[in-house]
Formats: structure tokens, C-alpha cells, sequence
């Protein structure tokens, strides 16, 4: 019996991703038919970050258009999902007797990193989305843990999604951007170190990826791939992650995106 996937870690790239999703949005769009029919869906994303575990309880949560600069077009998008306090509180629950310190907020809308991933898998918006922010002073362990905590949710037929970056280091894409160059090999070092601890389910390796110095370079800060580990936790060690898409954006942006079987 083929059971559908509940756990993805998807690349959100810069915002323009979402008016140029190019081979990475179209891998994410064939990707979704094998998802089945989710009662909901769970994002973690990088641009939300609290002091703990925070879930989003809103109806009808707006779309935050968190970024300036960019092609007027992309202030426009609306991406009009509906919330989920019944998902909502069961996420709760689930960090709550795993003995992990959560609040709620009810308020909270859809972030770049959520409604732009979502817009291109999803584009009817017909899937209720529970956002749920990360924790970057705690690091690694603690987002895996909070993965750890979500995995009973699969249960309820729920899609767990972390939405991040395999490598994201701004600082050398306005450089690039200002003074011209290629892509720098860390980029792709990376990426490859990535995908190596990942299909031999070193959960271990994977954490320490700051003893890398390619892992240093790709992430000046740790938000962009806390999802990451929050989605392995979510799917179990057991799990065996494979890449639906591997390839680079901007130079700097590894637009890697994993299933977790």
C-alpha cells in the first residue's frame, strides 16, 4: 500500500522565487501528487523566530510580504490558505508533552518563507497552513528535537514542510551582485556534504555542521537550515531523505529539496 509522504524540507530561495520558480518550483509542483490529500499543513520557517516554539492559531492568516526592494508584482501575491486552530493546538500538544515550552499567537500570518513555497506547490490555497517559528540561539539539537516532538502528527494526516535554504550567505550574494564573479565553491561543497550525511542518515554528523568551514561560509547564522533539522526529526531517523532537486540559484542559493521516506 503506498503511503503518502508527510515530511519535506523545501528551498524558498529569494523572494523572486515566486515569479521565477524555474526548475526548482517545477520539481516542488510534480512532487505534490504524491502527497495525497493533507489535512493540513504544518511550515517552519526561517522568518519567524521566537524565543520559544510559537504556533500560529489564526483563521484566516494574512500574507506578509516581509521583504522591501523587490518587483512591485511580488507585494501584490496573496495567498489567501486558511488556518487551522484545531492542527494548531494539536501541534501544541505535541511540543507541550514533549516537554518543549510553546505559545501560541493568533495573529500571526504567512511569511515569504511559507505563502511562497505553498503559493507554487499549492496554488489553490485550499489546505489550511499552521506556521511555526524557529528557535535559532538553541541551534540544531533543539530543532531536530522539536521535529522529534512532531512526528505523531503524520498520524493525523498531517504534512509536516520545513522551508529553508541548503546554503544562504547574503553577504556574498550582494557582492556577486555588486562586483560581478561566480558561484563560490563553498556553494557547492556544501550542498554535497548535505546530501552525503543525509542519504546515509548521519544525524549526528549533520548537526556538527559547523565544524565545516564550508558550513560556516554557507551560513553566517543558523535559521535558514533549522528546518532542515526540524524535518528530519519530524520523519525519524529511520527515515531515508531523497533529493527531488538539487541545483543552485543566485550563485549562493542551494536550492536542494528533500522527501523524507
Amino acid at each position: 500500500m503506498h503511503t503518502p509522504k508527510s515530511v519535506l524540507f523545501v528551498p524558498h530561495g529569494s523572494p523572486m522565487f515566486a515569479l521565477h520558480p524555474g526548475a526548482a518550483g517545477a520539481a516542488m509542483s510534480a512532487l505534490v501528487p504524491q502527497l495525497g490529500n493533507p489535512r493540513a499543513i504544518v511550515v517552519v520557517s526561517p522568518h519567524w523566530e521566537t524565543a520559544i516554539a510559537t504556533v500560529g492559531f489564526a483563521t484566516r492568516p494574512e500574507t506578509i510580504h516581509d521583504f522591501g526592494g523587490f518587483d512591485p508584482r511580488l507585494y501584490e501575491m496573496q495567498y489567501p490558505a486558511p488556518g487551522s486552530p484545531d492542527v494548531a493546538a494539536l501541534v501544541m500538544a505535541a511540543l507541550q508533552e514533549a516537554g518543549l515550552p510553546a505559545a501560541q499567537d493568533a495573529q500571526r500570518g504567512l511569511d515569504h518563507g511559507t505563502w511562497i513555497p505553498m503559493r507554487q506547490m499549492f496554488p489553490s490555497a485550499n489546505i489550511p497552513i499552521v506556521p511555526l517559528s524557529v528557535q535559532s540561539h538553541l541551534g540544531p539539537a533543539h530543532a531536530y528535537r522539536v521535529g522529534q516532538a512532531l512526528a505523531s502528527l503524520a498520524e493525523h494526516n498531517i504534512l509536516i514542510v520545513g522551508s529553508g535554504n541548503i546554503t544562504h550567505n547574503l553577504r556574498d550574494l550582494m557582492a556577486i551582485r555588486m562586483h560581478g564573479g561566480g558561484t563560490p565553491g563553498y556553494v557547492q561543497t556544501f550542498a554535497d556534504w548535505v546530501h552525503t550525511h543525509l542519504v546515509q542518515r548521519d544525524v549526528a554528523g549533520l548537526l556538527d555542521y559547523r565544524q565545516q568551514l564550508s558550513g560556516q561560509r554557507a551560513h553566517p547564522t543558523d535559521e535558514h537550515l533549522l528546518p532542515l533539522f526540524t524535518a528530519w526529526g519530524a520523519a525519524g531517523a529511520d527515515a531515508q531523505p531523497g533529493a527531488f532537486f538539487r541545483g543552485i540559484s543566485d550563485h549562493v542559493i542551494a536550492m536542494d529539496g528533500y522527501v523524507f521516506h
